[in-house]
């Protein structure tokens, strides 16, 4: 993920950056921009959050699937 962000930010300059900042400044307000920096957080947050939940739920099922392969192959050497 790391690599993916430096690769976008290599595009971005400081100029950019700054003007971005300003941009969000005027249309949002000085008073809301902490409200929207936690709601991103919180955003990230319940992916991350979601994706290793999925994560867990395909290794859970490989190792159910490796177990009944396992099984299966002992019942075909007897």
């Amino acid at each position: 993920m790391t690599g993916t962000m430096n690769a976008i930010l290599c595009f971005i300059s400081g100029q950019e950056i700054f003007i971005v900042f300003v941009v969000v400044l005027l249309l949002f307000g000085a008073k809301k921009i902490p409200e929207i920096a936690r709601g991103l957080g919180k955003g990230m947050r319940e992916f991350r959050k979601a994706t290793e939940d999925i994560k867990r739920e395909i290794n859970e099922q490989s190792e159910d699937i490796s177990n009944d392969i396992n099984e299966f192959k002992k019942t075909l050497n007897k």
